[in-house]
């Protein structure tokens, strides 16, 4: 099954559930912002497993991004950021 997140409702949020069943995630920041991306609940501007930088205008394709490798995290993955816009895949 193919789940994808299109941003989250608040400056902090989870993007993914925990999913023992994840093979593969996607997450590409859209907005001008850093997306402080977190594997567990809570990202925050000091407590984050990686940060995706801004793009130079919001969807210009340019914003960082990550792709799982193969070992993937199944756990819940969140993200904060001003203004967070991204786009985040799993499967």
């Amino acid at each position: 099954k193919i789940k994808t997140n299109t941003g989250i409702s608040a400056a902090t949020g989870d993007i993914f559930a925990a999913n023992d069943s994840r093979r593969w995630f996607f997450v590409q920041n859209l907005g001008v912002n850093p997306l402080f991306i977190k594997f567990g609940t809570g990202a925050s501007t000091t407590d984050f497993t990686f940060i995706l930088k801004g793009a130079s205008v919001n969807d210009d394709g340019l914003g960082g991004s990550y792709e799982s490798q193969v070992v993937v995290f199944t756990g819940i993955i969140s993200g904060t950021g001003t203004a967070p816009r991204f786009i985040a895949t799993e499967i």
